[in-house]
């Protein structure tokens, strides 16, 4: 019995199509409103609910029919806000190595597909109530699928190079980050007046790596110190020996962008003119 492989088939016939249409069947309301309050990899141990709502006069709510007896549903779902890819690329996580991207969960593809497991908490008409995910407000959503734990859970597979970054991941942090007076003032200030808060994030990530690196946006500054994107928002540190000290804050845009009224709809933009007034030497 033959049991070589098929030879290829070549170019696609004149029955495969080149190019699909698809359409959203509703789209993700979560309060994340850029990149950088979306883990990589949510953290269920934290509150949090999010909200799916399917699209009207769809007939979604009867498709929904006997979807409640699961705990946790796949979403198939689209980078809507990536036009690029590479085929290789630098991952956030581990060294500053490039990896191919289909060894990686980049959101830069050449169809910019998404998919996510939620768990699914209630169901209220075609409103799917879901727990912690990493999906960004607005994001369209194109299937829904039960997560089926006898089929879909495979936990002794083997993960690539990712097993040897998870086992450097399990070691305590090599820095310590902390915040100067100004900074510390400056963070309050956010929580108070503006329930501004990327602290937690913006900690996690220095204290494992802070040296310049593209994808997790460190780069050295020209004026001296290091900064690091954090969404909407900046913060500039230094490090000294395995101590990183955050100097200040700043916002991500500058004024005649905040004030634009050909730009509307940059994230925080009423807390970062507020920021400027406030502290206006950051502008300098």
């Amino acid at each position: 019995m033959n049991s070589s492989p098929p030879p290829p088939s070549g170019p696609p016939g004149p029955d495969s199509p080149t190019s699909l249409t698809l359409e959203p069947i509703g789209y993700i309301r979560t309060g994340k409103q850029v990149k950088f309050q979306a883990l990589h990899q949510p953290e269920e141990s934290r509150v949090e609910e999010n909200r799916l709502e399917l699209l009207p006069h769809r007939h979604y709510e009867a498709a929904l029919r006997d979807l409640n007896g699961f705990s946790r549903i796949w979403l198939l779902w689209w980078f809507h806000r990536n036009t690029t890819w590479r085929p290789s690329v630098l991952p956030p996580r581990g060294p500053a190595r490039r990896r191919g991207l289909f060894a990686t969960r980049s959101p830069h593809r050449p169809n910019p597909l998404g998919l996510t497991p939620v768990q699914l908490l209630a169901i209220r008409g075609r409103t799917l109530l879901l727990g912690a995910c990493d999906l960004i407000d607005g994001t369209p959503v194109f299937d829904i699928k039960p997560y089926i734990p006898a089929y879909d859970s495979f936990p002794e597979a083997s993960a690539g190079w990712l097993d040897e970054v998870e086992a450097g991941m399990q070691q305590p942090p090599s820095f310590t980050v902390q915040l100067d007076a100004l900074a510390e003032t400056q963070a309050s200030w956010l929580r108070r007046e503006w329930s501004v808060d990327f602290s937690e994030r913006l900690i996690e990530l220095l204290s494992r790596d802070p040296t310049p690196h593209r994808s997790r946006r460190i780069r050295e500054r020209r004026t001296g110190g290091f900064e690091i994107g954090c969404g909407a928002w900046r913060a500039v540190f230094t490090v000294a020996g395995q101590v990183v000290t955050i100097r200040t804050l700043e916002p991500g845009y500058p004024r005649r962008f905040l004030i634009d009224p050909d730009r509307p709809g940059i994230p925080d933009g009423e807390a970062q003119l507020a920021f400027l007034d406030r502290w206006p030497e950051v502008e300098s």
